[in-house]
């Protein structure tokens, strides 16, 4: 399955520069270990050391928040495009 994801700024510098990468896994967890296997280092950006999505990294299939969906076990299809997104702190 071919899964786009679309990186952010901040990670670029893991994925030699690319803004978007290819990775395969019919779900979240399965992508995520892709892009590790592909660019060691990433998985510890966008999970804590248990595994699970850190509080500040907002992920998407299709533009859908996995928070709502099923997290890191969010299932994933061909096709589909992932969107990690920092999350931007500030106030008024």
């Amino acid at each position: 399955m071919a899964i786009t994801v679309r990186i952010p700024t901040p990670l670029r510098r893991v994925t030699d520069g690319q803004d978007r990468v290819n990775a395969d896994g019919a779900t979240l967890k399965e992508i995520i270990d892709s892009m590790e296997g592909q660019y060691p280092g990433i998985r510890e950006r966008i999970c804590d050391p248990d595994g699970n999505l850190r509080n500040f990294v907002n992920v998407y299939v299709n533009g859908e928040d996995v928070r709502f969906m099923d997290g890191i076990d969010s299932a994933t299809g061909d096709g589909d495009e992932v969107s990690i997104v920092p999350a931007v702190a500030g106030g008024l």
